[in-house]
């Protein structure tokens, strides 16, 4: 992201510097500051003074004395060339004066402020050598802020190749995204904190010994260990007898940091569990407090919405931010092409077998080697061999193990050494070889050499053997990284997941910077505590803060710091870790994301290739039968064939068979078929050939000659015809001055137009096709099209073609195979019998939209509901209950109450298998068990039917009394557990859950190789290195194996409370326990197996840290860099690659992936709108000045901020518990209670001002009304009962409900909560999935594990005893809560368990089917499921994520439409239905970027019109209808939209083009003839006998009625005289209906101006001629679009005044003053 170099293609564009100024004034006196070589020194200046700073500990100075002086002696030397360079740069630039003054620039400032704290550094040293000031002491915080000054060293590079101004830009929206999102995530936390306070407390009671005192509590008088009880009966933990429920007096420190006493307190511990680090012991603790239903819905709610939901939400934010400077900084990060490993180039030769590329190498170094031994370089076999060599090497070191009392660890020199030497000898013979074929110089240029070099180089080390098995063994398991050659799959993936080095590698750096810089500060922050290991030295304080860095474990340092600083500063440490660890782990870790995912796109031109290349590939597929069904090919034709002696006259001749008559119809010549057709129909002429197209080779290279010649004409015609002929590329064109996106994108539409003025199918395009296809000319398509527009039009027809064919080829199978489509090759194709069990197969509820009559949109109460009714068959409907009902009653089951002995389970059972029974009898019957097109068994939801219902029948008929562990019985078993898997066959959209999983199964599999192969590099050092040195004597005291003998006394563990005794007191409780020497509990390095598991177990985050200890403790210091690297590349990179993997893949299976930007923002855009509702907000009211008044007050934006202030204020109240024992309840209830009086007074005021009818049609309104209604309930009944248990709920629920108001005021937080929402609905059938895959799990764990005894973390709340206990323990393990702990207590083993005869008597567990149970869960649901979450979130996060730069609409353009459309819609019905006349006044009075200009824009907007008009056939349009039409108006179509939705825009748009132009045309000769006629009635005696003439006027009466307009009553009684014959002047003039004008010439049509400076003519002659049938008949189909009805007015005579045809309908100003413009323009273009 960081670098210096600037571009040098074409025109360099200047860097955005954001580093110092450092050439300023370089001509005067002082010009050493300026100098690069002074520069470098003061940044290795700067290095210095960071090592010094790390070294300033006393502890350090403890172990290493003489360090005290070379650190005072490295500042003293630093602080002064500082100094010199601030006196310097303050000579130069000045002090404060001037304006680059040195106080006046921000880095000069920084740098003031380091320079005073290396001298505030230096004397407090001093101080520290002389003895003034005590080594620990709280002084050394002076020196926190002086790690920052390795800011100097990388401020040099923050200098980006774009525009400042742009840089500014992408980080001020970023940062605006991320304070937003973190507001959000901050009113999470604070409605968690709140419920917490009310629904917890303080949770102070323990079980003690009768008689202790509260106030002087031992460890000898707690249970063992602690456990947390409930003072009350029959809710949470009872104590045992002997011991009683009392409440600890203790003090903050020494109970704890966490709880929920008060807000703050809560605050904390709701940040702390929603980390997913420590939560479960914290909802234990208030399950053994309080009713269990508390807890259970508090912790398990607040993981999924802030853990889940609203933390990655983060991610999505900064993925979002990184795609969009993706493409700004793409020259920095380097390309993203595949790797130019080698200088060579690639050229295209032509042989025998035909068409190959081969590799030329152009600089050509050559070695000294003879040509024979470099042909043998080329050679493939000699590659092979090296990487079979490389895997010999690498299963030999596997076969490496250890026994710690067998095999002494520090032998070294054994088989395995001198096997290594072998490795290494020929591996440095092959560098040599290589070397002597290449020259060095050819060598070295290709950076897998440089690799393979600096292999030969350590390894040759290595073997040394006083360097064998140490560090150096990191250069000989590196070797194996070499196999990823042996698969370019697998080498490609590496590329383009890792993309340019210097992206992750400035991402690597930043992070390693920030570690090393936070490590730094809190040493010195925190050093100054005697015996505190955490911050003592600088390695230690590094392990602490790469601790929090992980997650894992970060809160125990984080407490144990607490517990060093005291009570009064541990809030201050709290804030500054939790801040530490909000940062790494929502930005440093989501840009870890972001650059994988970044990697893993597609640049826009490929994506559209693959577009188009996906629909090629879904024709071609369509077209084959399943292997099933292609079996009937391989054998002979047998049709039922019919022989008639006689054919009587009442019977007709039977079907003669297609397939018979096809091989005569397909007979004939390959180059002289359809010629006639081609000739008629340039459709035909675009299919493709069917003999050339099914031309084998083999016959293609027999055609000789002209034959030949003829072939390849006509493919080349073939192909020609596929590109598109009559469309040009969308590039937006730019227009001048500022203009609307409408007017913009239709000006666009217009440009490309003007060129190809006719649309495909019409006459023109034909013409011009006929031209091109005569001979074939291609280079006209070259030119004047580019290659990039493909003719969706063959797609389709090729898709088409491709089911026909699939569809005849059925056909042809099922005439000439009697058992085809047969079911069971037994009942009959066409029996009753199958009839009927296809209807009931296939029943189910049609929903329907619409009227299939009228084609209006039906209404319905339960239009919600209909759907998911039809979403599958009823038959499905019936199993989806039977089979979730089943897996109820299988909840029931325990290791004591078996469905084998309890009659209700078996009858449970019986149903169940009865039910399937009939349902997989019908549907075989119905569609067949497999040898049919819709065969039952047709894919693998089939066989997982089949599959369960055998296994379900098997145990029903069995149902085995005696069930050993390991039998077949309980496989048989565990295998029934799959029931809860039938869901996902039954439900569709559960299908497609599990399609998108396994669509990315090969990347999913490539990050697991690749993690494997990781897990291996490292656990073959840790064999190495660690084999059989782990193993010590479980009592410390004992250092030696012979001495590793007897008893000794072990503390036990009681309680975390810091109460006395202390644990080394004799009296702390502790128990007799026999030593043994042996190896860790859960993990050693003996052998490459249990070096596998325990590096699996370390890449889950869960079990590092001890890990890390024990290396450290009983190995070396040193070799714990070999944990933290492990860690940090598996986590950090290899874990992100997971997230990475999934999202693409689900972005990929939903169509998302091959999006481009522009068709990304507009699937974005289409879900904004279809978000969007009207706002339903009544009009300012005139008529009465009290609502006037109220609707002023309410609107106002100070009274909106004022209510969600007191919306705040009332939520505070509940910082401390609601408990009617205390006296401050009363008296904050009453003040709530206040609160709710003055909300009940905003309802009125707001019911006032909007009128009943108004308040009611907004949802928030709603909403505001119920919470105020339930607190004045809850009012009533607090004063009523005086704040009891019962008022005292509903008054907090009613605050929390209330708070849920401030989203709404909030247009980020609505923006955000609308993201988690829809995530939410979307994510249902992922979350299900992931249950049901949950309670698969939690069945198979309670045959398996239900008896296990307990053990370190398997107890009391978190084991296998029920299904219910089950499913909270794999909830558990979904959050990584030492799963690795629970399954090592599963794999207990004799002698510490006793076996039985079945598997509910015994207490021992299954090491195999732990590993298997626990290792599938946790990758299948944390790695995958889980990712599919983030997945779903950042499609929604995208959905709102809207900027005002952006081309498509932004939220103030959908707001102004609302606000418009909320003004016009004066009914506001709740489901937004205007009339199309008012829909067209919306389109005249929006503002902003969808502004239509009717003097410029006329044109558009009368296209506009006709759309709307034919959305419903002239029926009433709804919200929706018309901003799609503005959003499809206002973008760049050929952008934005994917090719088959823009062939269906191009053909409405063409057809609305060419229909207004019909329509201008039809008006434009009716007003020339009215002209013509009112001419001829100029005369006064034409006038004079039209007086005397009334039938004259009674023929003119039904033109009156049907010219009418929406709103002009047509009962008006026609008054005689000229008025009369004024109305009938208007009406005779009237155009025909649905004539449109327009004043465009495109289409040969006069403007309206031209019409009106012509003399009028035949005036009389069209007030009495009956119209054309025929232009009657066709303008039925048009919707009624006239000028009368765009203008408000209709036309008139040019020398007589003009009034409103409105009549004063709209009453708003706006309205009016529109009118009166109109009319004014439309009397000076007439006059």
């Amino acid at each position: 992201m960081l670098t210096r170099k600037q571009s040098v293609r074409g025109e360099t564009t200047a860097m955005a510097d954001y580093g110092p100024d450092e050439n300023l004034n370089e001509n005067t006196d002082i010009e050493w500051v300026n100098k690069q070589l002074v520069r470098r020194v003061l940044r290795g200046c700067a290095l210095l003074s960071l090592i010094s700073v790390s070294m300033n500990t006393p502890k350090t100075f403890d172990l290493y004395p003489h360090l005290m002086y070379v650190t005072f002696t490295i500042d003293l030397i630093v602080t002064f060339m500082f100094s010199a360079e601030t006196i310097a740069k303050m000579h130069i630039r000045g002090i404060a004066k001037g304006d680059t003054a040195y106080l006046k620039d921000k880095w000069c400032q920084f740098d003031g402020i380091m320079v005073l704290c290396l001298w505030v550094s230096a004397i407090l040293q001093v101080f520290e050598i002389t003895g003034v000031v005590e080594h620990y002491s709280r002084w050394s915080i002076i020196r926190a802020p002086r790690p920052l000054i390795l800011i100097r060293v990388f401020r040099v590079f923050l200098k980006f190749q774009l525009p400042k101004t742009r840089i500014e830009s992408i980080f001020k929206r970023s940062s605006q995204q991320i304070y937003n999102v973190t507001i959000f995530f901050l009113f999470f936390m604070s409605l968690y904190g709140i419920l917490g306070v009310q629904f917890f407390g303080e949770m102070n009671y323990h079980c003690v010994r009768n008689g202790t005192d509260p106030e002087h509590v031992s460890a000898n008088d707690l249970a063992i260990p602690d456990t947390y009880c409930s003072p009350h009966n029959n809710s949470g933990y009872e104590c045992p007898r002997g011991m009683e429920c009392k409440p600890l007096e203790l003090s903050r420190s020494d109970r704890g940091f966490n709880g929920f006493g008060e807000f703050a307190t809560s605050f904390f511990t709701v940040y702390e569990a929603a980390s997913q680090e420590g939560w479960v012991f914290i909802m234990y603790r208030a399950i053994d407090s309080l009713p269990s239903w508390r807890g259970y819905v508090f912790f398990i709610s607040m993981i999924f919405f802030l853990a889940w939901l609203v933390k990655n939400v983060f991610i999505a934010v900064i993925i979002e931010t990184f795609a969009e400077i993706r493409v700004h900084f793409q020259q920095m990060w380097g390309s993203r092409s595949g790797t130019t490993d080698s200088d060579s180039s690639q050229v295209l030769v032509s042989d025998a077998d035909g068409w190959r590329m081969v590799t030329i190498d152009e600089s050509k170094p050559r070695g000294l080697a003879p040509p024979f031994f470099q042909r043998i370089l080329k050679m493939a076999w000699f590659h092979i061999l090296i990487l079979l060599l490389v895997l010999a090497n690498a299963i030999f070191v596997a076969t490496m193990q250890f026994d710690h009392q067998i095999i002494d660890p520090y032998d070294t020199i054994n088989r395995y050494y001198y096997a290594e030497v072998v490795f290494t000898i020929l591996f440095d013979l092959e560098a040599l070889f290589k070397i002597w074929c290449l020259g060095f110089h050819g060598y070295v240029r290709r950076s897998v050499h440089k690799f393979e070099l600096l292999l030969v180089i350590g390894t040759s080390l290595h073997i040394i053997p006083a360097f064998y098995r140490t560090q150096f063994t990191y250069f000989q398991v590196i070797r194996v990284i070499r196999l990823i050659k042996a698969s370019p799959v697998l080498e490609d993936f590496c590329w383009k997941i890792f993309g340019p080095g210097k992206k992750l590698g400035s991402l690597i750096l930043f992070t390693m910077c920030l570690l090393i810089i936070t490590s730094c500060v809190s040493l010195q922050l925190f050093c100054s505590f005697k015996d505190f290991q955490k911050f003592a030295t600088f390695p230690q304080a590094t392990m602490s803060m790469f601790q929090i860095l992980t997650q894992k474990g970060w809160n125990e340092v984080m407490h144990l710091t607490m517990w060093e600083t005291g009570e009064q500063f541990a809030p201050l440490v709290a804030i500054y870790f939790i801040f530490y660890h909000l940062f790494v782990t929502l930005i440093v870790v989501s840009l870890f994301v972001a650059v994988i995912l970044d990697n893993l796109e597609l640049d826009e031109d490929i994506k559209k290739l693959k577009q188009l290349k996906l629909r090629e590939q879904v024709a071609e597929t369509q077209q084959n039968l399943p292997l099933r069904l292609r079996i009937f090919e391989k054998f002979p034709d047998r049709p039922q064939m019919v022989h008639l002696n006689k054919l009587p006259s009442e019977f007709s001749t039977s079907r003669m068979r297609d397939s018979f008559m096809r091989q005569f119809l397909e007979q004939g010549s390959v180059f002289t078929r359809g010629a006639s057709k081609e000739a008629d129909i340039p459709l035909q002429a675009v299919r493709s050939d069917v003999g050339a197209l099914h031309m084998t080779p083999s016959k293609k290279k027999s055609l000789t000659g002209v034959a030949e010649k003829k072939l390849g004409v006509a493919e080349i015609i073939r192909d020609s015809n596929r590109q598109r002929i009559i469309t040009e590329d969308g590039v937006q064109v730019a227009i001048p001055g500022m203009r609307s996106l409408l007017s913009q994108q239709h000006q666009i539409r217009m440009d490309i137009r003007r060129s190809i003025r006719s649309r495909p199918g019409s006459l023109k395009s034909k013409n011009q096709y006929q031209k091109l296809r005569e001979n074939g000319n291609v280079g006209a398509i070259a030119t004047e099209h580019k290659m990039d527009d493909f003719d969706i039009k063959i797609l389709q027809q090729k898709r088409h073609e491709a089911e026909v064919k699939r569809s005849q080829q059925e056909e042809d199978l099922r005439e000439n195979h009697p058992y085809f489509d047969t079911p069971l090759f037994s009942v009959g194709r066409d029996s009753r019998f199958r009839k009927f069990c296809k209807v009931v197969v296939s029943a189910r509820y049609i929903y329907q939209k619409r009227d299939p009559i009228t084609g209006k949109e039906l209404k319905s109460k339960y239009k919600h509901i209909q759907p998911l009714i039809g979403l599958v068959t009823y038959l499905d409907w019936v199993m989806i209950i039977v089979t979730t009902l089943s897996c109820i009653s299988m909840m029931f089951e325990t290791p004591t109450q078996r469905v084998m002995n309890t009659p209700g389970l078996r009858i449970a059972e019986y149903v169940f298998v009865i039910c399937m029974s009939i349902e997989m009898s019908l549907k075989v019957m119905a569609n067949g068990l497999f040898f049919t097109p819709q065969a039952v068994v047709r894919d693998i939801g089939g066989v997982l039917d089949v599959f369960i219902y055998a296994v379900s029948l098997v145990f029903l008929c069995w149902m085995p009394e005696k069930v050993p562990q390991n039998s077949g019985a309980q496989i048989l078993m565990i295998l029934r557990c799959l029931r809860p898997l039938r869901i996902f066959i039954l439900v569709p959209h559960m299908r497609a859950v599990v399609y998108e999983l396994c669509r990315g199964f090969k990347e999913i599999l490539l990050v697991s190789i690749l993690l494997v192969l990781l897990m291996f590099v490292f656990a073959s050092y840790g064999v190495q290195l660690f084999g059989g040195k782990l193993a010590r004597c479980n009592d410390p005291l004992i250092k030696s194996r012979e001495n590793c003998t007897g008893i000794f006394l072990r503390p036990l563990f009681v309680t975390k409370l810091k109460v006395k005794p202390d644990v080394s007191n004799d009296s702390y409780p502790k128990i007799y326990v026999p030593r043994v020497w042996a190896n860790p509990r859960n993990f050693n390095f003996d052998n490459i197996g249990n070096a596998m598991q325990a590096l699996f177990e370390v890449l889950s985050l869960e079990g590092w840290l001890e890990v890390r200890d024990v290396i450290i403790e009983r190995v070396n210091s040193s070799h714990g860099v070999f944990i933290h690297l492990f860690v940090f590349i598996g986590c950090m990179i290899g874990l992100t690659l997971f997230v990475g993997v999934v999202i693409a893949n689900y972005m990929e299976n939903k169509g998302t992936a091959l999006l481009t930007v522009d068709q990304k923002r507009w699937q974005d855009l289409m879900g904004r709108i279809k978000l969007a509702q009207p706002l339903h907000i009544p009009p300012r009211p005139e008529h009465s000045w009290l609502r006037t008044l109220m609707y002023d007050i309410t609107q106002n934006i100070a009274f909106k901020r004022g209510v969600a202030f007191l919306v705040l204020a009332n939520y505070s109240l509940l910082a401390v518990p609601w408990l009617s024992e205390e006296p401050h309840t009363f008296a904050l209830a009453t003040v709530s209670a206040v609160f709710t009086m003055l909300f009940l007074l905003e309802v009125i005021m707001k019911n006032i001002a909007l009128s009943a009818a108004g308040y009611w049609q907004s949802r928030r309104n709603r909403f505001d009304m119920f919470v105020t209604c339930l607190g004045v309930i809850w009012i009533v009944l607090h004063f009523t009962f005086k704040a009891n248990d019962l008022s005292n709920p509903l008054g907090y629920f009613v605050i929390v409900l209330r708070f849920f108001t401030i989203t709404g005021k909030h247009a980020t937080l609505k923006m955000l909560m609308l993201t988690v929402v829809v995530s939410m609905f979307k994510s249902f059938f992922i979350i299900l999935g992931m249950f049901l895959l949950m309670l698969f799990y939690a069945f198979t764990g309670v045959i398996l594990f239900g008896c296990v005894k307990y053990g370190e973390d398997l107890g009391r709340q978190a084991n296998f005893k029920t299904a219910w206990n089950a499913v909270v323990l794999l909830f558990r393990i979904v959050t990584g809560e030492d799963w690795n702990k629970i399954m090592h207590d599963c794999m207990v083993a004799p002698p510490f368990c006793t076996r039985g005869s079945n598997f509910w008597k015994t207490d021992c567990g299954n090491f195999k089917a732990a590993l298997v149970f626990f290792c599938t869960f946790y990758v299948i649901i944390t790695y995958i499921v889980l990712n599919l979450l983030v997945a779903i979130i950042m499609e929604n996060f995208s959905l709102f994520y809207s900027n005002e730069e952006d081309a498509l609409l932004s939220y103030n353009d959908i707001r102004q439409f609302q606000t418009t459309w909320n003004l016009v819609n004066k009914n506001r019905k709740a489901h937004g239905v205007i009339s199309v006349r008012r829909a067209k006044l919306v389109l005249r009075l929006l503002k902003g970027r969808l502004e239509v200009d009717l003097e410029k824009d006329r044109l558009l907007f009368r296209h506009m019109c006709y759309e709307i008009e034919k959305l419903r056939n002239g029926d009433d349009v709804t919200f929706h209808d018309v901003l799609s039409m503005l959003a499809y108006r206002s973008v760049d179509i050929r952008k934005s939209l994917q090719l088959e939705e823009l062939l269906v825009r191009e053909e409405l748009e063409y057809t609305i083009e060419e229909e207004v132009a019909k329509q201008t045309i039809r008006n434009w000769l009716d007003k020339c003839l009215k002209r013509i006629r009112a001419k001829e009635h100029s005369n006064l005696i034409t006038n004079l006998r039209a007086t005397n003439e009334p039938v004259v006027m009674l023929e003119c009466i039904p033109t009156i009625t049907e010219t009418k307009e929406e709103g002009v009553d047509s009962s008006v009684a026609v008054a005689p005289g000229v008025r009369q014959r004024k109305k009938i002047e208007r009406n005779t003039s009237a155009p025909l209906p649905g004539m449109l004008q327009a004043p465009s010439r495109k289409y040969l049509a006069p403007s309206l101006s031209d019409g009106a400076s012509r003399p009028d003519k035949m005036s009389a002659v069209m007030g009495l001629k009956k119209r054309n049938p025929r232009l009657q008949s066709s303008s039925k189909n048009l919707p009624n679009l006239l000028e009368s009805e765009e203008m408000g007015t209709a036309p008139h005579d040019g020398d007589r005044p003009i009034g409103s045809s409105l009549g004063g309908k709209y009453s708003t100003l706006e309205v009016q003053n529109w009118w009166r413009t109109c009319v004014q323009g439309e009397s000076t273009s007439e006059q």
